[in-house]
């Protein structure tokens, strides 16, 4: 929780990847360019960052199979457009557009952070720069005295409920000062614990940053072994992964062929190395919902603290079979990590992780799995803390299991 909490305060994908680097370069990590050539040491631990907003981290260990966990850093808000400033003497607003499916009705009313990058030009250099607004903006809600079919159904209008930033006429110049830019809404408000014993935690961007979090800290804690262990955390997850820094793009295969290419094994020894390797997709999962339980699955029912949630789907949503479920089973067992199954009801369309995508360039063995939650893509979402701790054991537990991948699966 050291760690979460304010890790969950990363506003966008592009703050998350700096908390992510950071977290890296204080553990030893190297910093590496997809631009530049590569001189991998074995045992040692390197980190790559594409767009500023996705990167993998890895162990190498010269010879090792690939023991990949990977996540996403974006989640839903919304995103500025150009020329975003609307203004009159008596208000100015913003004009923005969504970003990702998110459960819009609860961004109303609540703390918007303007937050992102922007590119300035100086020296004939262009540099990247992280942004966060000094002042929070807000969507204000239409009073019930003048929307009185609202509690009855609230669907809003996403171009005319437009966030307010100030009273009487403002430019905001700092938005608007000559960079180009990528800045979005996120909602600001701070983590906060529930319950008698503060066993629940509610906050933004649970979605996937708590993924993030656990899973390059685990890298970060363990030692190289004789598997090159990987964290890759992408961008886009939440409007299809395809773009230069998504899951659908070539970023993980790249990086894969070049730690391949190290040790001069030729395409072959590749394809042996990717046969022998092992993906863990890691997003979140929806909970049990105590006020709706007949939302559930007949028979998976995964509920706050019970563990770590294993995800199936017969259409593939999600990358789970019966030797990818055996492995994490065995994995998680001998570690006593918590683990339970879900699945979407039948008559109910899946959510998608990156899971899939990522199998599309470097196929391999793989398990869906997440954190148990409530109100996803809500602007503030629930977990249980145990869950939580029991992932960040899991990741461990992942990077630290030796075991060959074959017609059969054997353990060391």
């Amino acid at each position: 929780m050291q760690t979460l909490i304010p890790f969950l305060k990363s506003y966008t994908a592009f703050h998350a990847v700096e908390n992510c680097a950071a977290l890296l370069r204080d553990a030893g990590f190297s910093e590496l360019e997809e631009s530049k050539p590569w001189q991998l040491e074995d045992g040692k631990a390197y980190f790559v960052v594409r767009g500023g907003s996705s990167i993998i981290a890895f162990r190498y260990a010269a010879g090792g199979a690939f023991r990949i966990i990977a996540t996403h850093t974006d989640s839903p808000c919304f995103k500025l457009k150009a020329n975003c400033v609307l203004a009159d003497e008596r208000y100015t607003r913003l004009n923005a557009e969504p970003y990702g499916g998110g459960l819009w009705y609860t961004f109303f009313d609540r703390p918007l952070a303007i937050a992102g990058r922007k590119i300035r030009a100086a020296e004939g250099v262009l540099r990247e720069e992280l942004y966060t607004s000094p002042y929070f903006v807000t969507i204000p809600s239409l009073a019930i005295h003048m929307a009185r079919e609202a509690n009855d159904g609230f669907a809003p209008n996403l171009q005319t409920e437009l966030p307010l930033a100030a009273i009487g006429k403002r430019e905001l110049a700092e938005l608007f000062d000559g960079a180009a830019q990528d800045l979005f809404l996120a909602p600001a408000t701070e983590p906060y614990f529930l319950g008698e014993q503060g066993e629940l935690l509610s906050s933004p961007r649970l979605d996937n940053l708590t993924g993030v979090c656990a899973s390059m800290c685990a890298l970060k804690e363990c030692e190289t072994g004789s598997e090159t262990l990987i964290a890759a955390a992408f961008d886009s997850e939440e409007i299809g992964s395809r773009t230069r820094q998504g899951a659908a793009s070539d970023f993980l295969e790249s990086v894969l062929l070049r730690i391949a290419a190290a040790e001069n094994i030729g395409d072959a020894g590749y394809a042996r190395r990717i046969a022998g390797s092992f993906l863990v997709s890691l997003d979140n999962a929806h909970a049990l919902h105590p006020n709706h339980p007949e939302k559930c699955d007949l028979t998976n029912k995964p509920v706050l603290g019970g563990g770590i949630a294993v995800k199936g789907h017969a259409g593939g949503a999600y990358t789970t079979d019966a030797l990818s479920f055996a492995v994490i089973g065995e994995i998680f067992r001998r570690a006593d990590v918590k683990y339970q199954t879900f699945y979407n009801r039948s008559d109910m369309r899946s959510g998608s992780t990156l899971g899939a995508i990522s199998l599309g360039k470097v196929s391999m063995p793989a398990v869906d799995l997440g954190i148990a939650q409530l109100a996803m893509h809500s602007a503030v979402e629930t977990m249980a803390v145990s869950d939580y701790e029991e992932l960040v054991r899991g990741c461990a537990a992942f990077f630290a299991a030796s075991f060959t991948l074959g017609r059969e699966v054997r353990f060391a």
